[in-house]
């Protein structure tokens, strides 16, 4: 069936939302649902529907989704799986456009649960409703303030709005991307939990995404797809539109696809034909979930780079090697510095100051002004694309402002990030970067990650 991409507005922007099973108990999912939308923000009007309740958390209830005066655009149902036929049923009824089903208990659970997924579906479709789910937590929207999830706040953090949305197969890895964001003040556009994707799937939302004004970067984890055709024409349209596609494919093994299929009731593809035909479409693979937020995290913070690949300036050089290993590796460039950047780096640096071609060891000696002194030599020069920081805090010549006066600092075009390893007292220093806009990591796979994103979209840009 062809649909009007248009219509998954309904999920991201409805004037008034419906929760199916909502729940007068703290800790149930329909109390939970409720909850989220009500304290993320959602200016629409918001209806529980609950026949045994005449009001939850200050909100009048209604014994069915038939009794609520007015228009409803998007229900989420937190039903057991055996009621949601009927919840389907009266949303048809009512004329509900979108419908996010939390509960799980269809596909993913063997054969009787897909005849239910599948009675399901054609409820909606012969109605025209799109279905996110089943068995997901829904939909984040950091614009309009949609929130499905049924993770308390207390638990689970919420980002502001901004400009990287996440597409997941996988809840946990929806709320991680979200509790991630949320720490490092990474602004998201949407995040989208498809669960079974027994109707709306990546390819929809990646063609969707490619026109949304709010969203300039994608990040997905998949373990399946079966629509590949339409899978790589969004990726391809998303590309075009200069919004690039970051995905993580899991499923690498026959024992990973055995529990991709437990855990969605989907099939796998193989997974060199798969990562082959996603990199062909213009997406750039990852290897893990962390390397995936890294680097959405980059492509949201920073400008493509637009030079001539690393540069690390470091008060600790061990990182800095297994760095320029993953670099390699990964096919980015490393700078190689001019005899003239060098000259004036040896002239404006204290003279145990070790510079090599794309590594600048400060030694542990370092203190704040040599840190800012390499980076205006390096930020000036036309030998370097990406400004990797890479900073021992835990050192004591090091002072305390270091933080604030890196924040301060203007990389003018060139992307910079920093990578720091290191307990309480250094997770602080990288939350105030965080804050102020530079991206930050503890695991060099991740800068690496980072930097390839980077190097990648400023390459392919310039083509």
């Amino acid at each position: 069936m062809s649909w009007d991409l248009r219509t998954l507005d309904y999920f991201f922007r409805p004037d008034s939302v419906a929760v199916i099973g909502a729940s007068s108990k703290p800790g149930k999912i329909g109390h939970e649902t409720l909850r989220s939308l009500l304290m993320s923000g959602y200016s629409g009007k918001v209806y529980p529907v609950n026949p045994k309740a005449s009001e939850i958390l200050g909100l009048r209830s209604y014994p069915s989704l038939l009794d609520v005066p007015g228009p409803v655009d998007l229900a989420v149902i937190t039903l057991p799986a055996g009621a949601v036929p009927e919840a389907m049923t009266e949303c048809t009824r009512k004329g509900v456009r979108a419908v996010v089903i939390i509960s799980g208990g269809f596909a993913e659970a063997g054969s009787q649960g897909r005849v239910l997924q599948e009675e399901v579906v054609r409820i909606a479709r012969e109605a025209g409703i799109r279905i996110v789910g089943p068995n997901c937590i829904g939909i984040f929207d950091g614009h309009t303030r949609v929130d499905t999830s049924f993770q308390p706040h207390e638990r689970m953090g919420r980002p502001g709005p901004g400009v990287a949305a996440f597409l997941s197969q996988s809840g946990t890895f929806g709320a991680a991307f979200l509790d991630w964001a949320a720490e490092d003040r990474l602004g998201v556009s949407k995040m989208v939990s498809l669960g079974n994707r027994a109707d709306v799937d990546e390819a929809d939302l990646i063609s969707y995404l490619a026109d949304d004004v709010d969203t300039q970067v994608i990040g997905v984890y998949i373990e399946s797809f079966t629509r590949g055709r339409q899978l790589m024409e969004s990726v391809r349209k998303a590309t075009r539109a200069g919004k690039p596609v970051l995905v993580y494919m899991a499923s690498r093994t026959d024992e990973g696809s055995r529990a991709a299929i437990s855990h969605t009731g989907r099939m796998v593809a193989r997974h060199e034909v798969a990562s082959s035909a996603l990199r062909q479409a213009g997406a750039m693979l990852v290897d893990s979930f962390g390397e995936l937020y890294g680097a959405v995290k980059a492509l949201a913070k920073q400008p493509p780079a637009a030079g001539r690949g690393v540069v690390m300036v470091t008060n600790g050089a061990g990182p800095c090697v297994m760095a320029a290993d993953e670099l390699a590796l990964r096919g980015v460039p490393l700078a190689r510095l001019s005899e003239r950047t060098k000259g004036e780096l040896r002239s404006r640096l204290p003279p145990h100051v070790q510079v090599g071609d794309f590594v600048i060891d400060l030694t542990g000696s370092a203190r704040s002004r040599d840190y800012l002194e390499a980076l205006e030599v390096i930020r000036d020069s036309e030998d370097a694309g990406i400004l990797g920081v890479f900073v021992v805090f835990q050192d004591s010549p090091l002072e305390d402002d270091f933080t604030e006066r890196l924040a301060e600092f203007d990389p003018g075009e060139k992307p910079l990030l920093v990578f720091a390893a290191g307990g309480r007292y250094t997770r602080e220093k990288r939350s105030v970067l965080e804050a102020s806009g530079i991206p930050t990591y503890d695991d060099v796979r991740e800068f690496a990650a980072a930097s390839l994103a980077l190097w990648w979209t400023g390459r392919e840009r310039l083509d």
